[in-house]
């Protein structure tokens, strides 16, 4: 229809402009078109007319990335190179973004090399993105090649760059080296942020180094450090996870005090590990404040104090938090499912019990 109407134009003595020249070349590049795109283009530039900048084109192969075309992409790459334009080290970051996005990690390096080939530097973004594609695809040792090959290039790594290959290594299980990285980034001088922290602390914990990240937290706080919730969370976690019980409970309790609001994730993890210590009043209390505080429960969650309650025989409770489950957001787990019919069947410890639940779920015990 595009094409109809710009014919039309021309054929009533209406001239395009380079706003319907550009509008329609965006639209066939979108599409997959660019012989039309090819045509219009050559027509412009017949007619003394602006054709459109590197910087329409990168924008263009940005959008079509994002979306996973990521071989639509690079075509218009080649269209840019054959109509004489001259790509930036923008135009070939995003091509390297969007296959590192879709995983192809070779192609994405055949871009890098013919980037250098014509005679465009690689930045920091590139690097970083690269580095990025090789951990998110599990293949780490590649990603410490190209970090270790930045200086050499004159790029030096910043921040993120350090904050990308630690999370990459905590993620591999391999803490020592990360150790050794974070580090490394602070004898470089390299800024150190609350990401970098938030990373450091998480792949600790993850990595059953928790006394150590419980060591690194004191050391933050006595620097007056400030927090977000996502540290508070993983070190309340953490606390629990090498029974230092009360430590997390003060942790918790000092949230409000550092100007932070505990999220669902907060109350979570609280829950969770009040349950698994066996406190369950505690737990249930916790989850009436996360409902006044307006966080919405996970299906896990729910289905951890349901059973939890079950098991110590809570049935009036546990009923109250079944009649919370609604079969699409909130749904029973198979473990959940399994214990109900084993408590309630004919042959169950609580059979006689099976009426105090909700009628929806009487069923468990044959009861309607």
């Amino acid at each position: 229809m595009p094409w109809k109407k710009f014919n039309q134009m021309i054929s009533i003595g209406i001239e395009p402009n380079a706003a319907v020249y550009s509008s329609l070349i965006q639209g066939f590049c979108m599409h997959g078109d660019l012989v039309k795109a090819k045509k219009l283009i050559s027509e412009m530039m017949n007619k003394g007319i602006p054709r459109p900048t590197i910087v329409f084109f990168s924008s263009i192969m940005n959008s079509l990335c994002k979306e996973g075309r990521v071989m639509e992409a690079h075509d218009i790459l080649n269209l840019v190179i054959d109509i004489g334009e001259r790509p930036d080290v923008i135009t070939f970051n995003s091509l390297i973004d969007g296959y590192c996005l879709v995983g192809h990690m070779e192609e994405a390096c055949r871009v890098l090399d013919s980037m250098v080939s014509v005679g465009i530097e690689p930045d920091v973004v590139t690097y970083n993105t690269l580095v990025n594609g090789y951990c998110k695809s599990r293949r780490i040792d590649d990603g410490l090649i190209l970090f270790r090959e930045m200086p050499g290039n004159r790029v030096k790594p910043t921040t993120a760059t350090y904050d990308i290959v630690l999370d990459g290594l905590f993620r591999a299980e391999r803490p020592v080296a990360a150790k050794n990285m974070f580090r490394e980034m602070i004898e470089s001088g390299t800024a150190v942020n609350i990401s970098t922290y938030s990373i450091v602390l998480g792949g600790l914990c993850r990595n059953n180094c928790t006394d150590e990240a419980i060591v690194l937290f004191q050391k933050l706080g006595a620097m007056d450090l400030k927090f977000n919730i996502t540290i508070l969370n993983t070190m309340i976690n953490a606390m629990y996870k090498v029974r230092r019980r009360e430590e997390a409970k003060d942790l918790f309790a000092a949230i409000s005090d550092s100007g932070l609001v505990p999220n669902a994730s907060t109350y979570g993890t609280m829950i969770q590990n009040l349950l698994k210590e066996g406190s369950v009043e505690e737990a249930v209390n916790m989850f009436s404040s996360m409902e006044k505080s307006g966080c919405s429960p996970s299906s896990r969650l729910l289905n951890d104090i349901i059973r939890s309650l079950l098991e110590k025989g809570e049935i009036v409770k546990a009923g109250f938090y079944m009649s919370k489950v609604d079969g699409k957001r909130i749904s029973f787990e198979a473990s959940t499912t399994s214990l109900l019919m084993h408590l309630f069947s004919s042959k169950g410890i609580y059979r006689e019990d099976i009426k105090l639940l909700p009628p929806k779920y009487r069923f468990f015990g044959g009861v309607r």
